[in-house]
């Protein structure tokens, strides 16, 4: 398991990475999904995730995870908040979304309860749980 952990916890890491990006970019370009204020700052930590994991990949550097970690750590915390706006734990004066769209606008619901918001939190948890396993095994 720990040569498991080592070889492809990076690589599902960057891949996830790279799936939320094209994701989000396919919500937005293709389907015309426009995002939200929550959603931004999700983008703004995934987006340079896929740049920092890649050249983590290529160069060998365990340096790179004090940069991926927080950033990821970080994106999940938004998405976090994101959800529990979405699904209605926190009520929704509490959005930062005043003007535009709404950080609680359905647009998008896979088997009924797999949305948009959720979509990001389950890419950001993956993406930490590689990042965590890596570490453990590269020290």
């Amino acid at each position: 398991m720990k040569r498991f952990s080592q070889k492809h916890a990076l690589s599902i890491a960057w891949t996830q990475a790279t799936i939320a990006l094209v994701g989000s970019l396919f919500f937005s370009l293709v389907m015309s999904l426009p995002p939200c204020d929550l959603c931004w700052y999700q983008r703004i930590c995934i987006y340079p995730l896929v740049l920092i994991i890649g050249v983590g990949i290529v160069k060998k550097d365990k340096n790179f995870l004090l940069y991926a970690i927080p950033l990821a750590v970080i994106g999940w915390l938004f998405a976090l908040y994101h959800n529990l706006l979405y699904y209605g734990f926190i009520p929704e004066v509490l959005a930062p979304c005043k003007a535009g769209i709404s950080c609680t606008t359905r647009y998008y619901e896979l088997f009924g309860f797999i949305s948009i918001p959720l979509l990001s939190l389950m890419a950001f948890s993956l993406i930490i749980v590689c990042l965590f396993g890596y570490r453990k095994y590269a020290e």
